[in-house]
């Protein structure tokens, strides 16, 4: 099984290429995790997760693997269309499914020759696969494959990181470059402290934003209160 290691070394390496990290990384401990290195199985994952919460997800994942004992390509194309409706999945979702196993099954695409390559030469192969868009497949480099330097710019939540954390109001895509070249080699770490940005409720404060609140602090106590005053 092959494990994302989240090191100390990583963390310090990329708060001293990007400083703004610094305050996040010293407010959340992210932990090492296992990756799912079967990519057809972490492929119908991610199709079947679109559009759908974690839960729910899982839930139809669950009824998946009931329903063939093993997620393969074989068992997938050997299930009825009825089955798989009954597991919860859509009649596009199905088609995109088996359109992977078939193309699995008949040597179109070698997942463990796939997985050997270059990060963008993986995308390009998947993204050739009917219900694959760039972010699933740069998700599956993370989660699957377990490559470091993956920060992507379809992924919403880490758009709005970078922007949270730089106090941006706007974000283009030649912008969102620079900000992975900055990051690089340690994009993924990026990745996964720009989510908890986003969805853990952390409080970002740029350095304008800190200069600002000290600056407001010193003018409150130079004022006297209406008190003081009075005497």
């Amino acid at each position: 099984m092959k494990i994302f290691r989240i090191t100390e070394r990583a963390r310090d390496s990329l708060c001293r290429k990007a400083p703004e990290f610094r305050q996040i990384a010293e407010q959340t401990r992210l932990e090492s995790f296992p990756c799912n290195t079967d990519l057809f199985l972490g492929l119908v994952q991610s199709i079947v997760s679109q559009q759908l919460s974690v839960k729910v997800a899982d839930v139809i994942c669950q009824r998946l693997e009931t329903l063939l004992g093993k997620i393969t390509a074989e068992n997938l194309l050997s299930a009825t269309f009825e089955d798989l409706r009954s597991c919860g999945l859509s009649g596009r979702k199905i088609e995109y499914l088996r359109g992977i196993a078939e193309a699995c099954e008949k040597g179109v695409i070698d997942f463990k020759t796939l997985a050997k390559k270059p990060d963008e030469e993986i995308i390009r192969e998947l993204v050739k696969l009917k219900g694959v868009g760039v972010w699933t497949a740069e998700m599956l480099l993370i989660f699957s494959l377990g490559r470091p330097d993956v920060l992507s710019y379809s992924d919403l939540g880490i758009r709005k990181g970078i922007m949270m954390l730089n106090g941006l109001s706007s974000l283009t895509e030649e912008e969102f470059a620079l900000y992975r070249k900055r990051y690089s080699p340690y994009g993924t770490l990026a990745s996964l402290y720009l989510w908890r940005i986003k969805d853990g409720g952390l409080t970002v404060r740029t350095p304008e934003k800190q200069a600002s609140a000290e600056k407001k602090r010193s003018e409150k106590k130079k004022t006297p209160s209406p008190t003081a005053k009075k005497r």
